[in-house]
């Protein structure tokens, strides 16, 4: 094949072209790594505390394109927990949270760590904490969220099914038309019930008196909403939880630093600044 006058076929800058294309993820991740890393050490400058992020996006499978959810696992309460056990007792801890929840022992062992923590405990939640992310908020001192942040209820789900809803079957039917399998879930579901409240009075202990507390768990926990029921900034203040709306500027930023990946046009777009100020059209 004749050479380009540059001394390149084209086929070379085919391949040039592929391997660039095929190592550009990567360093993008490099240099998102790096840019969150000095994000976190500006924060912790600025707060004099140790920051702490656990959040999850859904992730797209690169070649099938399959949803591949996120949720807080044993792998991010392991972290979370060597974190935490190297943090000095009076260095205050700030968590920011993104996340729909996940497993009921991992997110346990978080908050139960958070809440043992002699130091001032923040959890930050900039979009959402749902379920387990909700959990690990009731270990802090206080809760930041963004205006439009949500919480959500802590009441357990056995795989798809809400416990809850569990004992609405044995409420409302005779014991003799339910099969034994729904009987030994409802079972489960009790006792799940009973242990994610009494973790939540143990978390909230100290914050206010036992029978706030206790109130508190039972509302979260009871399936009383939906699981994906949004908790917003004013009804998490009149259940009584330490809820203020100052966000830092810097942990919304931080969270642009999380970009959503996707292979497809994208469905929120907007220009990078504000509008010019003053109404009226110019001449």
């Amino acid at each position: 094949m004749q050479g380009t006058p540059t001394g390149f076929s084209i086929m070379d800058i085919f391949w040039l072209l592929f391997i660039l294309s095929a190592f550009q993820p990567m360093i993008t991740r490099r240099l998102l790594d790096r840019m969150r890393q000095r994000q976190i050490a500006a924060m912790e400058r600025a707060r004099s505390s140790r920051v702490i992020l656990l959040v999850h996006r859904q992730e797209t499978m690169s070649f099938l394109g399959f949803p591949l959810m996120r949720y807080i696992d044993i792998n991010d309460s392991e972290e979370i927990l060597r974190v935490i056990h190297a943090t000095p007792d009076d260095t205050p801890i700030d968590i920011v949270l993104h996340t729909p929840g996940g497993m009921v022992i991992a997110a346990t062992q978080i908050a139960l760590a958070l809440k043992a923590h002699k130091g001032r405990v923040t959890v930050f939640v900039p979009h959402f904490a749902m379920s387990g992310g909700t959990l690990i908020a009731l270990a802090a001192d206080e809760v930041v969220m963004s205006p439009h942040a949500t919480l959500g209820p802590i009441d357990p789900q056995l795989g798809q099914t809400p416990a809850a809803s569990l004992q609405v079957v044995l409420e409302k039917k005779n014991i003799n038309d339910i099969d034994d399998a729904t009987i030994v879930q409802a079972d489960q579901g009790a006792k799940a019930i009973a242990q994610v409240q009494a973790t939540a009075m143990k978390l909230l202990a100290g914050k206010m008196d036992e029978e706030r507390a206790r109130e508190i768990a039972v509302t979260l926990s009871e399936g009383r909403w939906t699981h994906d029921y949004p908790i917003f900034c004013d009804e998490a203040r009149e259940l009584g939880l330490p809820v203020s709306t100052e966000i830092p500027e810097q942990v919304l930023k931080m969270m642009t630093l999380y970009p959503q990946p996707t292979q497809r046009t994208p469905s929120v777009e907007y220009l990078p600044h504000p509008p010019a100020s003053g109404g009226g059209r110019s001449h």
